[in-house]
């Protein structure tokens, strides 16, 4: 118990918004003693206690279910890590935290920095600081650093880390760990002296003189592979086959697995997490696209299966009835929940699609009279929406109003919606590392697979002491593919072997036969790397692409398909070159030298275009609904997800095939059959006909604009042209008027197709 109340017990302050009872805004400090939960402080103990043993040089591969407390374990163990000593001396000279994402995670910035600092300066390398600070604070020894993977590639020759020990803890351990960044962050920290005397002994006997540089070119060998001097400590949720093999402990069967477990079923059972797939809902798609052109061109096929996917997915009438229920869903459900104060989070496809999904529930929310919900929205950068014929630029920031009316920061978003907001709209943001307790729905409109799934899903299984239960929506997926992505991280996930070596020489063989260098290239170009690269690198470049010429000119001349393979098979190669000498010391030095020419000629490999034209003025949405298929929990079984080591192979031909656009439309429309009454199909062509010849309704859009067209001409004139429809056609618009629901998404659809075509004229 003192072990705990010295080395565990911590207390969190927050600061915290509240309106006070004249509705001023006040800041308060929330207290609360943070205790560890038994898995975390297993984990600590059983991590520090191999180090004591074992020493500096091994790997820790920890998977912890999303939701519990992967911060405070991080926490937890860089400090213990940082108060290590063996006699007089640390057993590290510096405990580094490392994140893949580009921007360093808020809440695991803040809960390291909360600690206590008693073992030394905490040195946190955020946004504000760069690589430079980073180089300095590994170079003065400071005790804990926090940083970003990224910041190692610029400064990984300039750390001083000979005769030096280092550990190195990485959140969410994923791919990127197999990249360049992370052999830059070994090159930068590891000593490679030992590493070195073993290519010295393996190379005795070689005749000749060595050249000057390749001197350089051991070093770079020498980083290879694990090392004396470096501990790796990896928490991830959902371990891939590479982060296994890496991190994971070999067991006498060749497999791989981690060296500690805290599963998502036990976290479950134990009340740390919820489940979040206990209440699943998903909807299909039925819909029908037709051409509206006359000719029938012969289009590239891949790219325009695409396009019709974008055109679905952003269509306003698709958008306009999930909205509707997205905003139903929240007043009957979400905001009902955690005693009021349940939020929901909407994940969309793209960065278009979350500007236009944020208009549509706007929208409906104004026609509802919903004016007490706050929307937000996040993206990254600028987005311009091809339909808003004055070429507005959409960001977060500029789209983000928050609860006093004034703009919110991007920074800020998160805290807002925390504090005031009730549905957040995202594209490629907040689906990994968000914490927010409060968050009780998800909706979904995007496909996802694997890790994807599990992490995006598991946004919703956070604890609070007034949420009961979860809520997911699904637009897109299949609950059975949910399913299985989730059962490969339920329990144990582990690896059957580890990755042969041979596929590297075997790509080697593959691109070789194309003859487009020889070895003299690869020499020369080696010759140019290791001398000139830490100098001037415009100056470097401009040399190398003397070298790299001839392959470029041989490159030019082959076909379309086998210049596909060429790039495919050396992208491949720089791949699993940079994931394979992770954990295997090669000392190949011709195969480095390969891997050196190929990682820059490949930048230099270029693809022609395959021209695509725009396919929104050649096709129309003819039909449209949305069916609820499943609602339930989606069970998973017991047993480990059991990994196959990856084989690096991909598409094997270049897809250039054209195919008629009708073809396309058709087998497109495959994919999306319903059962549709000759009703369903004319209902949206008969209105959008009869109101799109209407001369009021294009002089009222544009003299007056969207809003007064909207609130004062529409309403009147769907009316008259739909209830017209009626007596002509009563069997098709019978349900028009018996489904209240259905008459409005279908008005605002209209409106908001009469109002593109209009302005867009």
């Amino acid at each position: 118990m003192l072990d705990i109340l010295q080395k565990f017990i911590h207390l969190e302050v927050k600061e915290e918004t509240k309106l006070d009872s004249k509705g001023i805004e006040v800041k308060q400090k929330k207290n609360r003693i943070i205790f560890p939960r038994y898995h975390q402080l297993d984990v600590v103990r059983k991590i520090v206690g191999d180090v004591i043993e074992s020493g500096s040089s091994s790997s820790y591969l920890i998977q912890h279910s999303a939701g519990s407390g992967k911060s405070n374990s991080i926490a937890w163990t860089a400090y213990r890590f940082a108060s290590l000593f063996r006699g007089d001396k640390p057993l590290f000279d510096s405990v580094v935290v490392v994140t893949d994402r580009r921007v360093l995670d808020d809440q695991l910035q803040e809960t390291i920095s909360g600690f206590d600092h008693a073992v030394g300066s905490v040195c946190i390398i955020d946004k504000k600081k760069d690589s430079g600070d980073l180089r300095d604070a590994l170079n003065d020894g400071k005790r804990l650093i926090v940083s970003t993977l990224q910041k190692f590639p610029v400064i990984f020759e300039e750390v001083e880390s000979s005769g030096k020990r280092f550990a190195v803890i990485v959140d969410e351990a994923h791919s990127s760990q197999t990249g360049t960044s992370a052999l830059k962050l070994k090159a930068a920290l590891a000593d490679t002296e030992q590493a070195l005397r073993e290519y010295a002994e393996i190379e005795v006997e070689a005749e000749g003189e060595v050249e000057d540089w390749e001197d350089e070119l051991a070093k770079a060998l020498s980083v290879h592979g694990r090392h004396e001097n470096l501990t790796f400590c990896a928490f991830t949720a959902t371990p891939k086959e590479q982060t296994l093999e890496i991190f994971g402990v070999e067991h006498p069967d060749g497999s791989y697995r981690p060296f500690h477990i805290y599963s998502m079923r036990q976290a479950i059972e134990e009340g740390f997490i919820m489940d979040p797939l206990a209440h699943y809902v998903s909807y299909s798609e039925a819909l029908e696209i037709a051409r509206t052109i006359p000719d029938n061109p012969d289009v590239p096929s891949s790219p325009t299966l695409k396009l019709l996917r974008r055109y679905k997915e952003l269509h306003p009438y698709a958008l306009g009835q999930k909205a509707e229920i997205i905003v139903e869903t929240f007043c009957s459900v979400t905001r009902k929940k955690i005693k009021g104060k349940g939020k929901m989070m909407v994940v969309t496809a793209s960065r278009l699609a979350a500007v236009r999904y944020y208009h549509e529930v706007k929208r409906y929310m104004q026609k509802k009279g919903y004016d007490d919900l706050e929307v937000l929205v996040a993206f990254s950068g600028t987005i311009v929406d091809p339909a808003d014929p004055g070429g507005k630029e959409y960001t977060e920031p500029g789209m983000n109003v928050g609860h006093d009316g004034q703009r919110v920061a991007e920074s800020q978003t998160k805290a807002e919606f925390h504090d005031y907001g009730d549905m957040l709209i995202v594209a490629e943001k907040y689906q990994t590392g968000f914490d927010e307790l409060l968050l009780h729905t998800l909706v979904i409109d995007k496909k996802l697979r694997d890790v994807k799934a599990v992490q995006t899903i598991c946004r919703v299984n956070r604890i609070h002491p007034d949420k009961e239960d979860t809520y997911v929506l699904d637009f897109v997926n299949d609950p059975a593919n949910i399913q299985e992505a989730f059962s490969r991280f339920y329990t144990e996930t582990s690896l059957t072997e580890q990755i042969n070596t041979d596929l590297l020489y075997k790509v080697q063989r593959e691109i070789g036969e194309f003859g487009l260098y020889d070895q003299s290239d690869i020499e020369a170009a080696a010759d140019i790397a290791f001398t000139e690269g830490g100098k001037d690198r415009a100056n470097l470049q401009g040399k190398l692409a003397g070298v790299l010429k001839p392959a470029i000119i041989q490159y030019d001349l082959l076909d379309e398909e086998r210049q596909y393979q060429v790039r495919r098979k050396v992208r491949s190669f720089c791949k699993w070159y940079s994931y394979i000498t992770q954990i295997v010391r090669m000392f190949d030095k011709d195969l480095h030298k390969e891997y050196v020419y190929l990682n820059y000629l490949r930048h230099f490999l270029k693809a022609e275009p395959i021209p695509v034209e725009g396919i929104d003025d050649k096709v129309e949405m003819r039909f449209y609904k949305l069916k609820k298929e499943f609602e339930g929990s989606i069970t998973l079984e017991e047993g480990g997800g059991v990994l196959e080591p990856s084989s690096g192979s991909g598409s094997s031909s270049l897809d250039k095939k054209k195919d008629p656009l009708q073809a396309l439309i058709d087998k497109f429309n495959e994919q999306w059959l319903g059962e549709f009454t000759e009703g369903d199909r004319v209902v949206i062509t008969t209105l959008w006909q009869r109101m799109s010849a209407m001369p009021e309704i294009e002089d009222t859009i544009r003299r007056d604009g969207r809003v007064v067209f909207e609130n004062s001409v529409l309403p009147k004139a769907f009316d008259e042209v739909a209830r017209k429809a009626y007596v002509e056609n009563t069997e098709s618009f019978t349900s028009l008027f018996e489904d209240s629901a259905k008459y409005k998404a279908m008005m605002s659809a209209i409106g908001e197709l009469l109002v593109s075509h209009f302005v867009g004229k």
